[in-house]
């Protein structure tokens, strides 16, 4: 249940008024919100309803982009203080897209919806090589790493970056997901992933079970 005084920025966030979000978050830390308060009960309650919608064919990809860019807008204000250390992560994802593969939207998506849930997100790009998922890896160490491919052509590159950690001797030192859409669950455990998100809202549940 969102409180009152979260309730027109819930709404703006799912109804795409990004040009509002920014002063309705504004208004609500003068109001004495803190920042743990407004991400808790109003921004990731507002991206569940996003997902529940894009889930259930109400809400359409790029619906779910400006509902984003609306978070996006008031999450930016938080930022810096949620970054002194007074917000406890639920834990560490990395993201990226395969090498070859430049498309970001649905990832992107996952990084946002997961940050509203309170992951610490790192967002390492698209057309990665298998070698800097594991640079990237050992410098942050993320508990779940997630990989995504819209390319039938690129999802060979999947089973690279898993197989560089097997051979690094650290495979089982991470979660390994993977989302896309030629993608399927079958797949996903062909290269020996942990498992297999269809959607942004499903990837989230996903990483949320992993994180168990």
């Amino acid at each position: 249940m969102v409180s009152g005084k979260f309730e027109a920025l819930v709404n703006a966030v799912v109804e795409m008024k990004f040009n509002e979000t920014a002063d309705l978050t504004r208004a609500v830390m003068d109001g004495g919100a803190t920042v743990v308060d407004i991400l808790n009960q109003a921004l990731v309650p507002a991206l569940d309803r996003v997902g529940v919608l894009f889930r259930d064919g109400e809400y359409f990809l790029p619906d779910v982009l400006m509902c984003v860019k609306a978070y996006d807008n008031s999450y930016a204000l938080l930022d810096p203080k949620l970054k002194e250390g007074r917000y406890e992560s639920r834990g560490k994802v990395m993201l990226g897209t395969v090498e070859g593969d430049i498309h970001e939207i649905g990832k992107n998506i996952l990084a946002a919806l997961l940050q509203g849930n309170g992951f610490e997100v790192f967002n390492i790009g698209a057309n990665v090589k298998a070698e800097t998922f594991l640079e990237k890896a050992r410098e942050v160490q993320p508990h779940v790493i997630g990989m995504s491919a819209l390319l039938t052509t690129t999802m060979p590159a999947m089973k690279e970056v898993i197989d560089i950690f097997s051979k690094e001797g650290i495979r089982n030192n991470f979660k390994f997901i993977v989302g896309g859409a030629p993608l399927n669950q079958v797949f996903a455990g062909e290269i020996g992933a942990d498992g297999y998100g269809e959607d942004a809202q499903s990837g989230v549940e996903l990483v949320k079970r992993l994180m168990a």
